[in-house]
């Protein structure tokens, strides 16, 4: 694949903060973690039922208009090393794993809804200067995972992860969740803790915080295949502070992915206090200051009064699509984490 020219925005001292931020909005190197809202989920199974029991795409034009899109954007990634299919209970997994510096335990990298592998491309680079890494496409969401049977409670997504987990070979894993990657994870430290070695929540939905319903009310024109490319693009872009999103790979992909493929997952479960009390692992926690899935005071606040072993960082300026925004300082905060 052709070598990619990652556009990071950096944090350096505050008043070099601007022009990080304007030249990356200007070179388009926005990552969209996800459109993650209830109101998408719930708009979606209502507005596009169908009798099938598990997610699927509208067609095979629809599958197509995805799979270009995802190998456009993936062309930014670095080469794979392997490409798994792991088989699970509720169907076959698609894993990717990347050689990194000889670190310990890998990195396993679960992205946001709709966002698959391609969304860490920018934070490749940086992740593998600490150890190797797996990323993976989450089951029952647009990529090339496959879902063969229904997944209907919190249970099962715990259950699906586990299973994949098992059939790597490595015995124990430091877990980074992207957006409602970071719910996926921590739902997995609640039911089956015992290969996860620390855990690392990107601007977690469902974890922290409700959902605010202006985000709600701004995601259900979105949730319509119907509805015009523009519409989804607007919401996309607003999720990521207002940055352009036409044009930009990894966007075209989650745009493509909300409009042909069909989700058949349950509603996540907001995870209360009592629950995160015994989440016994390390957890670092990076809150977006500008993010529009939560409140982030509230997000932050309770991250710290719940957990019993976690470390929060508020990042200043940054949206929901924080990744790709500080890809670089996103890796030293978890590579000192991971350090203690």
């Amino acid at each position: 694949m052709p070598a990619r020219d990652p556009a990071s925005k950096e944090r350096t001292a505050a008043p070099d903060d601007a022009e990080p931020r304007r030249r990356w909005w200007r070179r388009r190197r926005v990552l969209i973690p996800s459109a993650v809202v209830l109101a998408l989920v719930l708009a979606a199974a209502f507005g596009l039922r169908t009798p099938s029991p598990v997610g699927h795409w509208d067609g095979a034009e629809g599958q197509d208009a995805f799979m270009a899109a995802y190998e456009e954007a993936f062309e930014d990634m670095p080469e794979p090393a392997q490409t798994l299919d792991v088989r699970t209970d509720f169907g076959i997994v698609r894993v990717y794993r990347f050689d990194g510096r000889d670190g310990g335990a890998p990195l396993v990298l679960l992205p946001g809804r709709a966002s698959a592998t391609p969304v860490w491309a920018d934070n490749l680079p940086s992740l593998l200067e600490i150890s190797d890494v797996y990323t993976l496409d989450l089951l029952g969401e647009p990529g090339m995972s496959v879902q063969e049977r229904p997944i209907t409670s919190d249970e099962d997504q715990a259950a699906w992860l586990h299973q994949t987990l098992e059939g790597l070979p490595e015995d124990e894993f430091d877990l980074v969740g992207l957006s409602i990657g970071g719910w996926t994870a921590a739902n997995l430290a609640l039911h089956h803790p015992d290969r996860i070695r620390t855990m690392t929540l990107v601007e977690p939905v469902y974890v922290f915080d409700d959902m605010p319903w202006g985000t709600v009310v701004r995601s259900i024109p979105a949730a319509f295949s119907w509805m015009p490319k523009s519409w989804r693009d607007g919401f996309n872009s607003y999720t990521a502070g207002g940055a352009p999103v036409e044009d930009v790979p990894v966007a075209d992909m989650i745009e493509a992915g909300m409009q042909h493929y069909r989700l058949k997952l349950p509603q996540p479960t907001r995870i209360g206090e009592d629950r995160l009390e015994a989440i016994e692992m390390p957890v670092l926690v990076i809150i977006a200051e500008e993010s529009v899935m939560h409140d982030p005071a509230t997000a932050a606040e309770t991250a710290e009064r719940a957990l019993p072993d976690g470390t929060v960082h508020r990042y200043e300026e940054a949206s929901h699509a924080v990744n790709g925004e500080y890809p670089d300082r996103l890796a030293e905060d978890l590579a000192a984490f991971l350090a203690t």
